[in-house]
C-alpha cells in the first residue's frame, strides 16, 4: 500500500511503525474470509482491509476519529485471524492498537459509552473492586431484560456474564510454592486480575501440575493485571504502566532466584505479555528488561507439554472439543501443544469446525458489542455441538465464560483436565458428568 506520511509525522515512532505496517498490505483481501465481523456483516469497512483504509486516512491526514469511523474500529475483535491468513505479514495487531489509542485521544464518545468504558477500565483490573462488583451484579441480574429495553445492552450483557456464585479467593499473595521431590525448574505464574477472581481453580490446577512434576512456582510480589484490558480500550498509558509494574515484579525474581519461564493460564494476557518488548521499546529504562520478560513468557500448555513423562493416572476417556482461543492460535501461534498434552493425558481430543473464528469474547468485546458477541457465540456453540463432546476445553477465561453461557456442555481450562489426569481432583464443572460415567 502506498503511503504519503510527512517526515515530521514519521518522527513519531508510533506513526513510523504504523507506516511500515500499512506499506506491507497489498489489498489482496484474503483477510476478509477469516474476519468474524465481515463474515457476519458483509461490510468491507468491518473487515481488516477496510479498517486499514480507515486507519490510514486518519493517521496520514492527522484526522481526529469521527462518529462514522469509530464504530468500525470498535467492532474489531482483535482476534488476529487476519494475521494468520495474511500472505504479506501485515502486523494488524500493532496497527489496530495504534488506531484505538488514536480514537481514545481524539474522539469524545457519548456520555454513556464514556462512563461504561471508564468503569470497565477501573474495575476489571482491580481484584478487590472486581470481586465487589460481582456481588453487586448478582443482585442486579434480574434487571438485565429491563436494561436491554432502555438501550443499555452493554450493562445487561455485563450482568449476564457475571457468575451466579462468586468463587472463594485463590492464591494471589506473593509466595513460593515448592516443588515436590527434586526441583527440576522454577517458574513465575501470572495471577492477573479477572481470572484470579472468577476462575481461581485454573491457576490452582496449574500449580498442582507443576509442583507435582518438580517445578517450583513463584507468585511474584507486585505482579498484577497484564494491561491488556485497558490496552484494547485505547488507554495506552495505563497499559504501559501495568506492563512496567509486571516487568519490575518479574525482574526481581529473574535477578534473585532466577526463572526458567513466566507462565500464563489466560491466553489473552499471554499475548500481551509476549508483546511487552514492543510495547515498551521506546522506554529507555524498561526496553531491555521488557524484552527479557517477553522472551520468558509462555502459555502454560507450552511449558507443560515439554515436561517429560507426565504422571498420568487412569481417568474416563472423555471426548474433549478443543476450542483454540484466538489469542492463542492467532496471537501466539500455539495450536499443537494444548491438544498434544490433552492427548498424552488420556483424553480424546476433537477439533472444532471453523475453529479459526472467534467465539465473541475478545476481552471486553462481549460487554461492549453484545449483539455481535452473541451471534459469534451461538455460531461457535453450534460448531462445537457437531463433534458431540463430553467436555469443552479452552485456554482463556474469557472464552470459557462466553461459551459456557450458550451451552450445557461443561467448559473447562485444559490444565483442569491435565491436573485431574495426573492425580488432582475432578474439575468442579465435571463432577456431575463423572458421576454418571
Amino acid at each position: 500500500m502506498q503511503t504519503s506520511f510527512t517526515l515530521a509525522q514519521l518522527a513519531d515512532p508510533e506513526v513510523a511503525e504504523s507506516e511500515k505496517i500499512l506499506r506491507a498490505c497489498v489489498h489482496c483481501g484474503f483477510c476478509t474470509a477469516t474476519c468474524p465481523t465481515y463474515v457476519l456483516l458483509g461490510d468491507e469497512l468491518d473487515s481488516p482491509r477496510g479498517r486499514i483504509y480507515l486507519i490510514k486516512d486518519m493517521l496520514e491526514n492527522d484526522r481526529p476519529a469521527t462518529a462514522e469511523v469509530v464504530p468500525h474500529i470498535d467492532r474489531c475483535l482483535s482476534c488476529l485471524a487476519c494475521m494468520t491468513t495474511c500472505p504479506s505479514g501485515v502486523h494488524y495487531m500493532h496497527l489496530i492498537d495504534h488506531a484505538r489509542a488514536h480514537v481514545e485521544e481524539t474522539y469524545r464518545r457519548p456520555l454513556v459509552e464514556r462512563v461504561l468504558r471508564a468503569v470497565i477500565a477501573k474495575v476489571l483490573p482491580d481484584r478487590k473492586l472486581f470481586r465487589l462488583s460481582l456481588f453487586a451484579a448478582f443482585l442486579a441480574k434480574p434487571l438485565a431484560p429491563l436494561l436491554d429495553l432502555v438501550g443499555l445492552a452493554p450493562v445487561a450483557a455485563m450482568l449476564r456474564l457475571a457468575p451466579a456464585k462468586v468463587p472463594p479467593s485463590g492464591r494471589v499473595n506473593p509466595c513460593v510454592i515448592p516443588a515436590e521431590g527434586e526441583r527440576r525448574g522454577r517458574v513465575a505464574l501470572l495471577t492477573g486480575c479477572v481470572a484470579s477472581v472468577i476462575t481461581p481453580q485454573i491457576n490452582e490446577a496449574a500449580i498442582r501440575i507443576l509442583t507435582r512434576h518438580g517445578i517450583e512456582v513463584v507468585l511474584a510480589e507486585g505482579e498484577g493485571c497484564c494491561g491488556s484490558l485497558v490496552h484494547h480500550l485505547g488507554r495506552k498509558e495505563e497499559a504501559l504502566q501495568a506492563a512496567r509494574h509486571n516487568v519490575d515484579a518479574w525482574m526481581g525474581e529473574i535477578d534473585g532466584g532466577g526463572l526458567d519461564a513466566i507462565l500464563v493460564t489466560a491466553s489473552g494476557c499471554g499475548t500481551t505479555i509476549k508483546d511487552y518488548g514492543y510495547m515498551l521499546r521506546n522506554d529507555p529504562r524498561y526496553a531491555e528488561r521488557a524484552r527479557m520478560v517477553a522472551a520468558l513468557a509462555r502459555d502454560v500448555s507450552e511449558y507443560i507439554n515439554k515436561i517429560n513423562k507426565l504422571k498420568v493416572t487412569p481417568t474416563p476417556a472423555l471426548v474433549v472439543a478443543y476450542h483454540g482461543a484466538c489469542s492463542l492460535q492467532h496471537g501466539q501461534k500455539i495450536t499443537r501443544e494444548p491438544k498434544e498434552v490433552l492427548s498424552k493425558s488420556g483424553f480424546v481430543v476433537k477439533d472444532v469446525p471453523d475453529g479459526h473464528l472467534c467465539c465473541g469474547s475478545a476481552g471486553t468485546y462481549n460487554m461492549l458489542q453484545p449483539q455481535l458477541a452473541m451471534a459469534l457465540r451461538d455460531r461457535k456453540v453450534a460448531c462445537i455441538a457437531k463433534v458431540a463432546p463430553d467436555v469443552i476445553a479452552a485456554g482463556n477465561v474469557g472464552c470459557i465464560t462466553q461459551i459456557a453461557g450458550g451451552t450445557e456442555i461443561p467448559v473447562v481450562h485444559p490444565v483442569e483436565l491435565i491436573d485431574w489426569a495426573t492425580g488432582g481432583p475432578v474439575p468442579g464443572a465435571l463432577r456431575r458428568l463423572v458421576d454418571t460415567v
